[in-house]
């Protein structure tokens, strides 16, 4: 017969039975999914093999044919103002000084109160001509940019919701002003993936004298897992801090240590179903083939000597025209959507902030950067698959500024914007403002009807392109969002 102690062994085997779950018992079974998983991605690994469908930067399809596989995302922080660089006024040169009629601003609201009401229109002091076969109006300050006019789209009825430097960018960039919202490059990399497997689906690089309003909530991923959110760059040095393997550690003994937070990683991702988990395990793996392919994109002296001199390149300097020339090599290498921000374009009048002393070095640094990058992109028949978009976050008033030397006020309902490539018209302009610069009066092209065209060109269906949180669906253009089909080629 078996003893006291035998039968109190197996109680206690025959309750711990009991209380075991499906998951304990998968996860800790030698044959378990646990160790199937693991099997599986070791040897995807080790055969070097395409991407799993675990993957979540893999190359997905889009809903329909696109017209651009990558984006190229010029943004000017702080507001560009309109009227000195592509919106030719003469009624505005005509009446500059004089008092804008009241029928223009009667119930209009503006971000400085004070310095914006019983103010005097003002006329733009530049030189403006027209360019190219379309004739596209552009301004003494950007002649470069003038030079490949007849390649781009310029959109002059653009119109936003927020008037406030952060918010505003915030929804130029996700759709809404409130934070914990996914940005663009997250949506697209999220709808469609990446081509690059050494490189980040989205990248920023950022210049000018300090990063934009707001932070790294214009490239967060929000709500969607964190694999999908912008990853900074920098264009000289260590392109990641902290990306270089220490000293005195092998590649073997990384590859080993990798290997082991994965396996770790893995176990808990079964456990749990945590999409975050997955998204580590990823970030793990690619922050390791970046030790290698990070420092080769930067290092740009492979380049000829001819296109660093049309880019304006000094190799040894940060600048917005080498991170033209970095988008066009990361978009070359995969990279789904890159964005450059470039700041300071905040124009009031004040220190630092005038149309005459400091406007015209803003556009210097950005011009042949533009220019250089919509040649470089198109003599490499890259332009057919890459969108360029080129704007800020709103634009500025037809009035001047009661400051002590030339500005304009933040302007939200009409300002101008332009686009390149993936199927947008070459030298064509869409949509117009009135005879000041006020109110855009023919073919309003809001924010977000410009994200639902711009995912349109990547062949994603903004209505489509959606991700349950907190019970509903959200997606880019939340409920609004309409296709502005006069841009497309």
């Amino acid at each position: 017969m078996p003893s006291s102690n035998d039968i109190s062994q197996l109680h206690t085997t025959q309750a711990k039975l009991l209380a075991g779950t499906r998951r304990h018992f998968f996860s800790r079974c030698s044959m378990g999914l646990g160790s199937i998983a693991l099997a599986s991605l070791m040897a995807e690994q080790q055969a070097k093999a395409a991407p799993s469908p675990q993957d979540p930067l893999a190359p997905q399809k889009p809903h329909g044919a696109p017209r651009a596989k990558n984006v190229i995302y010029l943004f000017m922080a702080g507001g560009p103002s309109q009227l000195e660089l592509f919106d030719y006024k003469p009624k505005l040169q005509e009446l500059n000084g004089q008092p804008i009629p009241q029928s223009f601003i009667e119930g209009k609201r503006f971000a400085f109160m004070n310095s914006s009401h019983g103010v005097k229109l003002l006329g733009a002091r530049r030189e403006f001509k027209q360019h190219g076969q379309s004739g596209a109006w552009v301004s003494d300050l950007l002649p470069h940019t003038a030079s490949v006019a007849d390649d781009l789209c310029f959109v002059k009825s653009c119109a936003t919701e927020l008037f406030n430097h952060a918010p505003a960018k915030l929804f130029m960039n996700t759709g809404s002003g409130q934070f914990g919202r996914p940005s663009m490059g997250a949506w697209v990399t999220y709808g469609l993936g990446s081509e690059s497997r050494d490189l980040p689906g989205f990248v920023v690089l950022q210049s000018g004298p300090r990063g934009p309003r707001g932070g790294a909530v214009n490239w967060a991923s929000g709500f969607l897992p964190t694999t999908y959110q912008g990853v900074p760059l920098r264009g000289t040095g260590e392109p990641i801090l902290n990306l270089s393997t220490p000293g005195g550690i092998s590649s073997a003994s990384q590859r080993k240590a990798i290997d082991a937070i994965r396996d770790l990683n893995l176990a808990r991702l079964v456990e749990t179903g945590d999409a975050e988990i997955q998204t580590r395990i990823n970030s793990y793996e690619m922050a390791y083939r970046m030790q290698t392919s990070a420092p080769d994109l930067i290092d740009i002296s492979g380049e000829s000597q001819a296109t660093l001199d049309m880019y304006g390149v000094d190799p040894l300097q940060p600048s917005f025209a080498r991170n033209c020339l970095l988008a066009r090599r990361l978009v070359e290498r995969g990279t789904r959507f890159v964005q450059l921000y470039h700041t300071n374009w905040d124009s009031h009048g004040g220190p630092g902030e005038t149309l005459e002393d400091d406007f015209p070095p803003r556009c210097r640094e950005i011009d042949q950067g533009c220019a250089a990058l919509i040649r470089d992109l198109k003599s490499r028949g890259l332009l057919e698959d890459t969108l360029v978009v080129w704007g800020g976050e709103f634009g500025r008033t037809p009035m001047g500024e009661n400051r002590d030397k030339t500005g304009r006020n933040h302007h939200i309902d009409a300002f101008t914007m332009w686009f390149a490539g993936g199927g947008v018209k070459a030298g064509h302009t869409f949509g117009e403002s009135d005879e000041l610069g006020f109110n855009a009066v023919e073919d309003k092209a809001h924010v977000h009807d410009l994200h639902a065209t711009i995912l349109h060109l990547l062949g994603i269906d903004h209505k489509k392109l959606t991700f349950r949180f907190q019970g509903r669906d959200f997606r880019l253009t939340d409920v609004h969002g309409k296709l502005l089909r006069g841009m497309l080629a």
